[in-house]
């Protein structure tokens, strides 16, 4: 499958990287990027070739899939321009940040039967799979409650960077929508279907940005569980995520990339998958790599990929109830599709 990345920055290089490392599977074919310079380095190291505009790329190359790595509020809209130009897509997180753009991305999905994919790549670590699996089989009776912690750090240095972070504009948010998003997706995905939000947000550790570093919600879902959610930058040093399942017939734990308890009332620990790469990669990289592999077959066997446009949206939508909760002081209704 010939890649087409858009974004040459941090989170462009990871692709890029996941990218060389499916082998015969794939092959990074352009690098889009307004700063010619910074595509150029991607492809010194990657391969491919440089072009300043996606039209460009998608009329000099053979691409069958692109990889959008831009700011969060970009996403939808270059997205959608991929789909019309006849690409699969796979898109960073959040899917975008209004749900007006998440939904102009799903008609557009629908439109053209093309492969969109939202990286969530936790989903793809093995002791996720193992708790997931373990709520599917029965194992923890009906799940009751879960916990989801990203109490990450980041220093002031890291907004400061890009004049994008920290904005409201662009960014769109801050701990919740940029970091805690994968551990949320996690808590609505083990949890069902989010109704009800009451939270609160603060900014306790940083300056000259428009975002919280900190985020705390109480989540209601459709089935009666309760979900907490913690999103932090502003806890030093930064800790793992961690997520806790309760039901009323087990709990299964997360912790620093492991399943770090377990127990059923009549069931014995799921088994583990095994993920193949390179030698040295960490639990994350491995589920990034996995998420790709997924995205890749999905578009083979003409299936939907295991982490959907829909999964997506669910995600950025209950953030967005997150936010609104935190601005009105009130319990708010998470925006179905």
């Amino acid at each position: 499958m010939r890649f087409a990345l858009i974004g040459a920055g941090a989170i462009g290089a990871v692709h890029a990287r996941l990218i060389e490392a499916l082998g015969d599977e794939a092959v990074l074919a352009a690098v889009v990027d307004n700063n010619l310079d910074r595509a150029g380095k991607l492809i010194d190291q990657y391969g491919g070739q440089a072009y300043a505009t996606a039209a460009e790329a998608y009329a000099a190359e053979e691409i069958d899939a692109v990889g959008i790595c831009l700011p969060s509020a970009l996403h939808a809209e270059v997205a959608v321009e991929a789909l019309r130009a006849g690409k699969h897509v796979i898109v960073e997180k959040p899917v975008d940040i209004t749900l007006a753009a998440a939904d102009r991305l799903i008609e557009a999905q629908r439109e053209t039967g093309l492969t969109v994919s939202v990286i969530s790549q936790r989903r793809f670590q093995p002791p996720v799979a193992q708790i997931r699996t373990a709520i599917d089989s029965g194992a923890l009776g009906r799940v009751t409650s879960g916990i989801a912690e990203s109490a990450f750090f980041r220093p002031q240095s890291y907004y400061d960077g890009d004049d994008w972070r920290g904005t409201l504009a662009i960014d769109g948010g801050g701990a919740l929508m940029n970091q805690g998003i994968h551990a949320l997706d996690l808590l609505v995905w083990m949890l069902g279907r989010p109704v009800q939000v009451s939270a609160q947000t603060g900014r306790l550790a940083h300056e000259g940005i428009e975002v919280e570093d900190l985020a705390g919600a109480s989540i209601v879902f459709e089935s009666g569980a309760i979900g907490l959610m913690l999103a932090s930058t502003a806890a030093y040093p930064g800790r793992p995520v961690r997520l806790t399942i309760h039901g009323d017939q087990g709990t299964a734990v997360l912790d620093d990339d492991e399943l770090a308890y377990f127990a059923s009332a009549d069931s014995s620990e799921p088994e583990a998958p095994v993920l193949a790469g390179p030698d040295g990669w960490g639990p994350v990289e491995l589920a990034h790599l996995s998420q790709y592999r997924d995205f890749i077959a999905a578009v083979r066997e003409g299936r939907p990929p295991a982490v959907t446009l829909e999964a997506g949206r669910r995600s950025l939508a209950t953030v967005l109830a997150v936010y609104e909760s935190a601005r009105s002081g009130h319990p708010v209704s998470v925006k179905e599709d």
